[in-house]
Order: structure tokens, then C-alpha cells, then sequence
């Protein structure tokens, strides 16, 4: 099957002047889980193989990760994916119904060690508030990072927040969790001694501020 048609299949046509409803995008009411980040797109393939009751969105800001995800998908057994060229800020509530999303899915971001480059990283408070809004109350959020500055980092901004409570301890975020589809990314990083930590979250009230 050629990409042209997997493309046509797969990303989501997001039109200006209306909110995307994600019922209608995969004809049925099954619950969304939305991966930021999908990368190569191996995550996101493995779940949504075994996952079959469950809406898989993508979401990529570049075109050609997008590309190497349709490569890993097949219609067939992938038919409850579809991706979205789209960078998550606070323009998703023009783009994105409140409260659509049960999981929302953020693995390895890029954790942008350097001090003089905090301001680039994902998590950050308005980010957060974007989350927030897709999130269903009781909604889960899956964050991990292989990167201890950067769990630290993504650990005091949680903190700071009180629409979210924690899922993990200390010591069970060093644990791969059993629901966790271990990828590529994650042994490789295991192996050189940079085993991933899990910041797992329960939003549980709708957002204060």
C-alpha cells in the first residue's frame, strides 16, 4: 500500500474553523489516548496492536517523523490510529474540544540539559495548562525520561500544581510499569546505564487559574 493513501488514512485533515471531535474522526466513542512525541513511531504501534478498543492520536510537529510513523503502520491491524501535524500550546482549545482525552502519552522528550535552554523544554507550567484542558477529570498522564535533572524538573513543576496527584513513589518510578510497552529508545538508553524514569499522573479537578 503505497503512503500517499496511508497519509490520506492516517492524518487528520484539521480544518480552522471548527473543533476536532474525535468520535467523528474514528466513527465510534472509544476512549483517546494521546501520544506527544511519537517519533519513529514504535510506541504508538505496538499499542494501539494490542489495544484494540482504545483511539490512538499522534501527535508530531515534524512532518517527517510523521512519515516514518506511517511506515510502522498497517491498516489493517493499526486501523484505531491517526496523527496530527500539531504543536500543543495554548492555541488547543481553537483546535481541540475540552476534556476529550482519557491518556495523554509524553515518553523521552528532549530534556535540554543545558541551563541557558530550560526555557525549551516541554514541561513547563503552560504546557501543562494545555494538558489540562485535554484531559478528562481522572485522566492519566504518562510522562517518562531517562534524563534525573530533568525528572527533578518535571517532578517540582507537578508539585506546584494541585489539578494533578502523583502515581508513583520515589522507588516505583525506577520500575518499568506493567502496562509499559518497553521500545527500542528505552533498552538502548537502559543499556548505557539511563534506565527511564516514570512520572505517572492523575489529573483530578478541572484547572484554578
Amino acid at each position: 500500500m503505497d503512503n500517499d493513501y496511508k497519509l490520506k488514512y492516517y492524518v487528520i485533515d484539521k480544518k480552522d474553523d471548527e473543533l476536532l471531535d474525535f468520535s467523528k474522526v474514528f466513527n465510534n466513542d472509544n476512549p483517546i489516548y494521546l501520544e506527544i512525541g511519537s517519533g519513529k513511531g514504535e510506541l504508538i504501534q505496538l499499542q494501539s496492536f494490542f489495544l484494540k478498543n482504545i483511539n490512538f492520536v499522534g501527535v508530531e510537529i515534524k512532518s517527517k517523523r510523521i512519515l516514518n510513523t506511517i511506515k510502522k503502520l498497517d491498516i489493517v491491524h493499526n486501523k484505531n490510529v491517526r496523527l496530527l501535524n500539531l504543536f500543543i500550546d495554548e492555541r488547543v482549545k481553537d483546535w481541540v474540544k475540552a476534556k476529550t482525552v482519557e491518556q495523554i502519552i509524553i515518553f523521552h522528550p528532549d530534556p535540554w540539559p543545558k541551563r541557558k535552554h530550560f526555557n525549551r523544554r516541554l514541561i513547563q507550567h503552560a504546557f501543562i495548562d494545555s494538558l489540562s484542558y485535554l484531559l478528562k477529570n481522572n485522566g492519566i498522564l504518562k510522562i517518562s525520561t531517562d534524563h534525573p535533572d530533568y525528572a527533578e524538573w518535571i517532578i517540582k513543576h507537578f508539585r506546584e500544581r494541585d489539578e494533578y496527584i502523583p502515581l508513583f513513589n520515589d522507588e516505583s518510578r525506577l520500575i518499568f510499569p506493567e502496562d509499559h510497552f518497553t521500545t527500542y529508545f528505552d533498552e538502548l538508553k537502559a543499556s548505557e546505564g539511563y534506565p527511564p524514569q516514570f512520572l505517572y499522573y492523575k489529573k483530578i479537578k478541572d484547572i484554578e487559574r
